[in-house]
C-alpha cells in the first residue's frame, strides 16, 4: 500500500472520528414533583417572565428565566447511586449545579404545600419516563429552614418509594406514601435514580404541616397550558429516551435528527468515509502478504 493511500486513509479515518465527536447530545429533561409542588416548578407556574412571590424574583434576578424554563432538568448525568458522595450538605435542592444554586437557599418564603400527617398521594409530572426508583424523603422533627438542607437533616426511613416503569399516567406518575408527625415548614427531597442509565433526578417541595405562615405562599403547579408554551424556550429536551437502554449520546446523536438534516448527512458521510479507509488499509495489508 502506497504513502499516499495510507496518508488518504488515515485523513478519511480522523475527518469521520470529528465529525461523530461533533454531533450533539441535548439533554434530556424528565421531570419535577408536582405534589407536594416542588420549588422550580411552583416558581415555573408563576410565571418566568412575571414572577409574583418574592422569592421566586430573586431567583430570576439572580440566576434569570432559564432554570424555570428547564424546571424538569434538575439532574446529573453519571449518579450513579452516589448521591451523598456527589452533592454536598447545602446543595441538595440544586443537586450541586450552579444553574440552579438560587433552589438552595434557606427561606421561609419558599410556595409551600400544606400536609398532614398519614397518607400522602405523590403527583410527579414527567417528561420522559425511565425505569427506575424513585424515593421520597422528609426533614427530621426541629428541622430549621433557615439553615441550609444537609443530608443529616432528612430522616432516612422514606415516606414514599416507586418503582418507575418505562409507561407514565398520560405524563405522570402517582403513588401513594405515608407522611409522619410534624410542625411548621418542612421539605420533601426526591430522589430518582434511574435503573437504565447512571443519571439521576433531584428535587425540593416545601411543606407546611397545620397552618402556612403569612410569608408562604401555596405552591401551584403549573398546567399543562403553561407546560405547553414554554417547551420553546428550555435550553432540554421534553420528551427524552423514553426508558432506552441505550447511553443517551447514542441516542442524541443517532435519531434526534431530522432526515435530511445537515448532521444526518454529515454522519451518514463519516461513517461512509469511515468504511471506506478501513477497507482501503485491509485491501493494502491483503496485497503484502500475499505478493
Amino acid at each position: 500500500m502506497s504513502s499516499a493511500r495510507r496518508r488518504i486513509a488515515l485523513a478519511s479515518v480522523v475527518s469521520a472520528a470529528t465529525l461523530i465527536s461533533l454531533a450533539p447530545s441535548p439533554a434530556s429533561a424528565h421531570g419535577s414533583v408536582f405534589g407536594p409542588v416542588s420549588r422550580v416548578s411552583a416558581c415555573f407556574a408563576e410565571g418566568p417572565e412575571t414572577p409574583k412571590s418574592q422569592v421566586c424574583k430573586d431567583l430570576v434576578a439572580d440566576s434569570g428565566t432559564q432554570p424555570l424554563y428547564d424546571w424538569n432538568e434538575v439532574n446529573i448525568a453519571n449518579a450513579d447511586g452516589r448521591h451523598q458522595e456527589i452533592i454536598p450538605d447545602g446543595k441538595l435542592c440544586s443537586a450541586n449545579r450552579e444553574k440552579y444554586r438560587a433552589l438552595d437557599w434557606a427561606r421561609t418564603d419558599w410556595p409551600a404545600t400544606n400536609v398532614a400527617a398519614g397518607s400522602y398521594d405523590f403527583n410527579v409530572r414527567v417528561t420522559a419516563p425511565h425505569l427506575g426508583t424513585m424515593t421520597m424523603y422528609i426533614t427530621k422533627e426541629g428541622f430549621d429552614p433557615t439553615q441550609p438542607l444537609k443530608w443529616s437533616d432528612l430522616d432516612p426511613t422514606p415516606v414514599g418509594s416507586y418503582a418507575t416503569p418505562r409507561t407514565s399516567d398520560n405524563g405522570y406518575y402517582h403513588f401513594t406514601g405515608a407522611l409522619p408527625d410534624r410542625t411548621g415548614r418542612h421539605i420533601v427531597y426526591k430522589v430518582w435514580q434511574r435503573h437504565d442509565s447512571p443519571e439521576a433526578f433531584y428535587g425540593c417541595s416545601d411543606v407546611v404541616f397545620g397552618t402556612a405562615a403569612p410569608t408562604a405562599a401555596k405552591a401551584k403547579a403549573p398546567t399543562e397550558t403553561k407546560i405547553d408554551a414554554g417547551t420553546a424556550h428550555s435550553t432540554v429536551s421534553h420528551h427524552g429516551h423514553g426508558g432506552d437502554e441505550q447511553p443517551p449520546a447514542l441516542v442524541s446523536a443517532t435519531s434526534s435528527q431530522p432526515a435530511g438534516s445537515p448532521l444526518t448527512n454529515a454522519l451518514t458521510w463519516a461513517a461512509g468515509a469511515a468504511l471506506f479507509a478501513v477497507g482501503v488499509l485491509f485491501f493494502g495489508r491483503n496485497r503484502r502478504r500475499t505478493s
